[in-house]
């Protein structure tokens, strides 16, 4: 079989080789597998190097080549298709192909074969033929003259009297016949100059081919180039150019050709210049020059000398690129960053105007505060007194007269208070500073519970109250149920001040509800006096009322709405109103709760609680005599000891001596104010006794800042005994509980450690990825302690920018690793501080050793929760790697 294989590959190859004329095996995708000497011969090119190349490369208009090729396998085969082969010398010679398709055994096309045939010899072998062709002729010609002599001696033979005459004849056709030799002779030597020249004129035109070929692509080379292109002889003349340079010198071809190069330029020299600078270096990068046409473009010259085949210079090739744009924009550029600069030296100018408009308006605001605060405590002081002790007296026997003159001073005080109240909250407003709180609380006892202050005075207008609470609302909800108490106060206590008829509904409905948070809609309405159209707009403004008489009616500031609505819109609420005159009024707003799954204690009654209570000792430290005479009147009512000091010095000389379940704490007190005696307290002394702040300058307490130092709640004066007594019962018990659980625990387990972390938020936030958990736990541990520092120490410094900064950087952490919001709260608190560079610091020590706690204790249980998850990544590996 191998023998077979054999004898048939070398009858194919002398097949082919038999082919005097180039022949040509090509495979289907036009890849030359076989060629024959012919074809090598032609092309100039190795078989080896032919082999596997593409033959379509081999012509002068490859895309002609690869229709034909094209065409063998559409039609089968094709005849004397004209083409151009191109030689490796770049020499071209035209040929005639003729095609044909071949296949296997199996009938399957595999290729094509493809014949040439030269045209140029094929002529100078027509032209020859015809030249034979006449030769043969004459030749004819020749033997007919002959034959027609012979006939013609025949004749003379037998036309004797003709014979003088026919020799004569016989003579002259003889020297033509001689003459005709010689012409033919005459014409074969012709015939064979003609052939020379012929293959002289054949070898001039291939070289005039090449020529033009040449020249033609010299020519696109130079057309390719989108910039002006010059040609340019040793003298300094333009030889050649392109359409580009016609177009940016505005002068014709014909006119430009034989002229000076530098003659088109602004700076001629410096042309020159460019040009002997590229015969000495034999080229020339980026030289910028300024061409002299009808608006002067710049352009940047890159040329390089060209020689012939022997390494002769002819002359300089320079391409011109045009800058005018590219400067246009650098200059554009240069003047905006001019402007930019004024722009900017205005914009500083403008930033410390505004800083310093800013800075009055808050030394303005700060005033304002001071002074709302310093009139807050100076009402509320005496007020406190008069309230409390009007309180003491009701509870005494009293006749009916004395009850109803100290109902009305009770009542006053009570309206006093209410109009102080409203005024603060709008300030707090103007401020920015209306916090909310976010607090687990039972709604529908919320709301039941504040409602029936009102039952008093329902009962007294003979009106009826309807509740409706829709039964779909979640039980427990997370908002601010201070706030939620307040707008439904206002506006309640304005349905029963403006209705003298009818009934009051206050409505509760679930309006939506999402996976984690509902929305509901809350609506009072009223069948009182109602309120004109063009009047309801009005109603929202600051100490505004439906019409002039309705204070001197109804009384009141009209300020109630305008909190209400600044109470609502903060929350992400809407608050709307409908009202018909003499029919009634509906005020609805809506605001959204966050779902819980958190328990809410329900208070116990004062009653319940005063049985399991008992024997409570407390301290009070309070340096007003009268507000000291009305908290021994009411800690006596309620039956509890009491020690009362001046200052927060003594309060400690009276700890250090005997023991206390409570302290009353005022915040504003001589030689030691409360806030530097909690810190002591806490800090100290080390004691952990619950500590409640009594304050009346409530635009500056914050629950926060009392809680940073270490208290655990407070209250406003004017004092709710009721209230106050609920306070300190319900402290005491969970500070008794407390006790009784680490002492039961002492003794089986450890308790359970407060956690300060919350992976919820980080575990939401990254997907639950362990490593994007990790990188977030790592990122926290490395910078917060750092930050702490700097914060310490900054604070010790009074380095107030830096503590802002430490601050600021500190604040978006407690959110990420889900930390309680009140510290969050602290640190903006110090921020805040910081931002005013005040030199007063009260306070904001402690605020900065309550963060620096908590930002360790953090550390500690994100560090545990680190560790935990890599245990856990760990072992999912060795799991995988043992199941493998």
């Amino acid at each position: 079989m191998r023998l077979t294989k054999t004898l048939e590959y070398d009858y194919d190859s002398a097949l082919i080789e038999a082919s005097t004329n180039p022949l040509i095996i090509i495979s289907l995708d036009g890849k030359i597998i076989n060629v024959n000497q012919a074809n090598i011969n032609i092309t100039g090119v190795e078989r080896e190097k032919l082999i596997n190349t593409n033959f379509f490369d081999y012509f002068t208009d490859s895309q002609k080549a690869k229709k034909v090729y094209e065409n063998v396998f559409a039609k089968g085969s094709v005849v004397n298709c004209h083409l151009t082969f191109l030689n490796n010398k770049g020499k071209s010679v035209k040929v005639l192909f003729n095609g044909t398709i071949y296949k296997n055994k199996r009938g399957v096309v595999i290729g094509a074969v493809m014949v040439a045939r030269d045209i140029v010899e094929q002529k100078r072998v027509v032209e020859l033929i015809i030249a034979n062709k006449e030769l043969a002729f004459q030749s004819k010609e020749k033997e007919k003259r002959a034959d027609e002599l012979i006939i013609a001696n025949k004749e003379l033979a037998f036309q004797s009297e003709e014979k003088g005459k026919r020799a004569d004849e016989l003579i002259i056709a003889n020297k033509e016949l001689a003459f005709q030799s010689k012409e033919k002779e005459k014409r074969a030597d012709e015939l064979i100059i003609a052939n020379k020249e012929l293959d002289f004129q054949s070898k001039e035109k291939e070289k005039r081919a090449a020529e033009l070929i040449i020249a033609n692509y010299a020519r696109s080379l130079i057309e390719a180039s989108r910039d002006p292109l010059f040609t340019i002889s040793p003298k300094g003349k333009i030889t050649d150019i392109n359409d580009a340079s016609v177009k940016v010198t505005g002068v014709s071809r014909e006119n430009l050709i034989g002229t000076d190069f530098f003659d088109y330029f602004t700076e001629p020299q410096k042309a020159r210049k460019v040009y002997k600078e590229i015969f000495a270096k034999g080229f020339v990068v980026d030289f910028p020059l300024i061409i002299r046409d009808h608006k002067l473009t710049d352009v940047l010259c890159n040329g390089s000398i060209y020689k012939d085949n022997l390494g002769n210079v002819l002359g300089v090739v320079i391409v011109a690129r045009d800058i005018t744009e590219q400067k246009r924009i650098e200059k554009e550029l240069i003047e905006a960053k001019v402007f930019a600069e004024l722009a900017t030296a205005i914009a500083e100018d403008a930033k410390i105007d505004a800083e310093n408009a800013t800075q009055i308006a808050k030394n303005s605001v700060k005033a304002k505060q001071q002074f709302l605060s310093n009139m807050s405590h100076e009402i509320r002081t005496p007020m406190n007194a008069i309230i409390g002790f009007t309180k003491v007296v009701l509870k005494t026997n009293l006749t009916a007269k004395q009850k109803e003159y100290l109902t009305a001073i009770k009542m006053s005080g009570d309206a006093l208070i209410v109009l102080i109240n409203d005024i603060l909250d709008l300030a707090k407003v103007d401020a920015g500073k209306m916090t909310f709180e976010k607090t687990a609380f039972k709604m529908s006892l919320s709301i039941s519970a504040m409602l029936h202050l009102f039952e008093t005075k329902i009962l007294e207008k003979n009106l009826e109250l309807v509740t409706e609470y829709d039964s779909n609302i979640p039980d427990v909800l997370v908002g601010d149920p201070v706030r939620l108490h307040q707008i439904i106060l206002n506006l309640v206590s304005n349905a029963v001040k403006f209705t003298s008829k009818g009934q009051i509904t206050v409505s509760v409905r679930l309006k939506s509800e999402e996976e984690k948070k509902v929305t509901i809609e809350f609506a009072i309405t009223d069948t009182g006096i109602g309120i004109a159209e063009n009047k309801i707009k009005d109603i929202f403004e600051n100490f505004q009322q439906a019409t002039s008489e309705t204070s001197r009616i109804y009384g009141g500031t009209g300020l109630g709405l305008s909190i209400v609505k600044q109470l609502v819109e903060p929350q992400g609420g809407r608050i709307f109103v409908k009202s018909q005159l003499g029919v009634g009024t509906t005020f609805s707003f809506t605001l959204s709760f966050m779902k819980t799954n958190i328990d809410v204690e329900i208070d116990q009654k004062v009653e319940d609680l005063d049985m399991e209570i008992r024997n409570i000792k407390i301290l009070v430290a309070e340096d007003i005599p009268l507000n000291q005479l009305l908290m021994k009147t009411l800690l006596d009512d309620f039956g509890f000891e009491r020690d009362i000091v001046a200052n927060g010095k003594i309060a400690i000389e009276k700890l250090q001596l005997k023991s206390y379940d409570i302290i009353l704490m005022d915040l504003q007190m001589p030689e030691m104010n409360g806030f530097e005696t909690t810190d002591y307290i806490r800090n100290k002394m080390n004691s952990q006794i619950p500590i409640i702040a009594l304050t009346a300058d409530v635009t500056t307490v914050d629950l926060a800042k009392c809680r940073a130092v270490g208290m655990n709640d407070y209250i406003a004066k004017p004092v709710d005994e009721r209230l106050l007594y609920r306070k300190i019962v319900g402290l005491v018990k969970k500070t008794t509980q407390i006790k009784y659980a680490n002492e039961k625990g002492a003794e089986n387990k450890p308790s359970k450690k407060i956690k300060y972390t919350d992976m919820d938020y980080l575990n939401s936030r990254t997907k639950s990825n362990p490593k994007l958990m990790m990188e977030m736990i790592s990122l926290y541990l490395e910078q917060t302690p750092p930050l702490v520092n700097t914060m310490k120490q900054s604070l010790h410094d009074k380095d107030w920018d830096t503590l802002y900064l430490a601050a600021h950087k500190m604040i978006p952490s407690f959110a990420i690793m889900g930390i309680s919001t009140d510290f969050e709260t602290m640190a903006k608190k110090v921020q805040e501080y910081a931002s005013t560079q005040q030199q007063q610091i009260e306070g904001i020590p402690d605020l900065v050793l309550q963060l620096e706690n908590v930002c360790n204790q953090a550390c500690i249980e994100l560090e545990e929760e680190f560790n935990s998850i890599l245990n856990k990544q760990i072992n999912t590996i060795k799991n995988q790697t043992n199941e493998q």
